[in-house]
């Protein structure tokens, strides 16, 4: 859609959107303003706005991740190595499942975010409302239909029959918690496109520490076996999600409905499911992959499978930085171009590609000297070559660390702009990359090439998505604004 720049006024921006009818509100935003918690990224420093949006989602995805090792060490240490290797037979399909709600709420955001660069507010809350609508519709579909299907599904992964209860038990629990899974993550998704990443940490923090006691609980105390830690997950997600609902609305006055603000709107559901759905199957096909990948390694035994849960749960551990720069240019990305200001969109992914850059060469050497550490957390130190597997799949990764940061701050600024299905097809060659391994390498190579299956993945993405990212911003120059 083509848009013209707008004068400004008192700091504000109004995003003139063709098919809207009725006229934007214009209100006065400044960079930052305490009393209503929102921050607008279209003014100032520009790597003091990465740097200050990133360190918050960090530490999120940080505590995320740590209650997530939790859930695997406990259940390797309290119910063994095959509880262990169960649980972990499932991370794919679960990416699979949770990655596209996750993915689908976060494209609900965009246009949220571009209409707050832009200073329509009228807009932002009937996107805001509307994402709400879809989030329920889709919430319950996808729970009915994928408990359904979770054991034929794991049957089609080749899960080994000594490991399929425990992977079925924990993961049906997990499906069935999707409610909660959406309703946190379009909350703060919301609230992230606002400009404050720190109040989702926040409520991060408190479900953690839920998390980890409950999982002591029901495992340690009651006996529950792999379904304590699912009910814990789930548990706790969902008391995150109530949390960032109820800030939200008592915090965030421009997000207060009025008048049928609130009712649903066909166009904006339109271009909210545009949005959405390619988010969410961006995740679900790079996933496939990743099922492809998990189904040729559950055929190598225990050993492998036990090696690669222990050695995947460490990677997502140390690649929060990588996400937290993704997440971070979605929003920068979003404001500025309903802002039109593409040259800060460029000045953003080029230094968000520089942090990233410094941050994977560090990874290299953690992993070094902190690899067979790390990997002795969920396995008993006798398995040793376990352990030493483990370590050489964390080893790979960490050396292709700069290819992952290009996949992840170039295919969300690009997403931020609205290009959601140019972010899809980096989706699609990830999976490409990754089912090539599956099927051409790992059963000739063994453990060896699933350990390349991730950075041949980031490779194939790049090479679309660094020429595919550039082309947008340049469509952008010309005032063209995806909204």
């Amino acid at each position: 859609m083509k848009q013209g720049l707008n004068s400004k006024c008192s700091k504000s921006r109004i995003l003139e959107v063709s098919n809207v009818s009725g006229a934007a509100e214009v209100t006065e935003i400044g960079m930052s303003d305490s009393a209503t918690g929102v921050v607008d990224m279209t003014e100032g420093p520009v790597t003091g706005h990465i740097l200050r949006f990133a360190l918050p989602m960090l530490l999120g995805y940080l505590f995320q991740q740590f209650y997530s090792m939790v859930d695997t060490i406990i259940v390797g240490k309290y119910l063994g190595v095959h509880a262990l290797a169960g649980v972990g037979s499932t991370g794919a399909i679960s990416f699979m499942i949770i990655g596209f709600c996750t993915g689908i709420c976060a494209g609900f955001c965009i246009p949220v975010a571009q209409c707050f660069g832009a200073g329509d507010h009228v807009k932002m809350r009937k996107y805001i409302a509307n994402a709400a609508w879809i989030s329920a519709a889709f919430a319950v579909v996808l729970t009915v239909m994928v408990c359904a299907l979770t054991g034929r599904i794991l049957h089609i992964m080749d899960t080994q029959p000594d490991i399929y209860d425990f992977a079925y038990d924990y993961i049906f629990i997990v499906f069935a918690g999707i409610p909660a899974t959406i309703l946190y993550n379009l909350a703060s998704s919301i609230i992230r496109s606002l400009g404050d990443s720190k109040t989702p940490v926040y409520f991060l923090l408190l479900s953690s520490a839920v998390n980890i006691v409950l999982d002591l609980v029901t495992i340690a105390v009651f006996g529950m076996g792999v379904e304590g830690a699912a009910y814990a997950t789930v548990f706790s997600q969902l008391v995150s999600g109530i949390l960032c609902t109820v800030y939200m609305y008592k915090k965030f006055a421009i997000i207060h409905f009025s008048g049928s603000e609130a009712s649903v709107d066909g166009k904006c559901i339109k271009r909210l499911v545009l949005m959405g759905v390619p988010m969410g199957l961006q995740y679900t096909i790079t996933a496939v992959g990743s099922v492809i990948l998990q189904t040729a390694v559950n055929g190598l035994g225990y050993m492998a499978v036990a090696a690669v849960t222990a050695g995947s749960k460490i990677r997502l551990f140390f690649c929060t930085p990588y996400d937290a720069l993704g997440g971070t240019m979605a929003t920068f990305a979003g404001q500025n171009a309903g802002a039109m200001k593409p040259e800060r969109v460029k000045e953003g992914v080029i230094k968000a590609t520089v942090i990233g850059f410094i941050y994977s060469a560090a990874g290299i050497v953690l992993m070094l000297i902190l690899g067979d550490l790390l990997c002795g957390l969920f396995v008993d130190g006798n398995e040793t070559v376990i352990i030493s597997m483990a370590k050489y799949f964390l080893i790979v990764d960490a050396c292709f660390g700069f290819f992952l940061t290009m996949v992840n701050v170039y295919r969300f600024a690009m997403q931020g702009m609205g290009y959601s299905g140019f972010a899809m097809i980096a989706g699609i060659l990830e999976m490409i990359g990754r089912s090539a391994v599956a099927f051409a390498l790992v059963p000739v190579m063994g453990f060896t090439a699933a350990c390349y299956a991730a950075p041949l993945a980031w490779i194939f993405a790049d090479i679309f998505l660094v020429p595919a990212c550039l082309k947008c911003i340049s469509k952008l120059r010309s005032g063209y604004v995806n909204v």
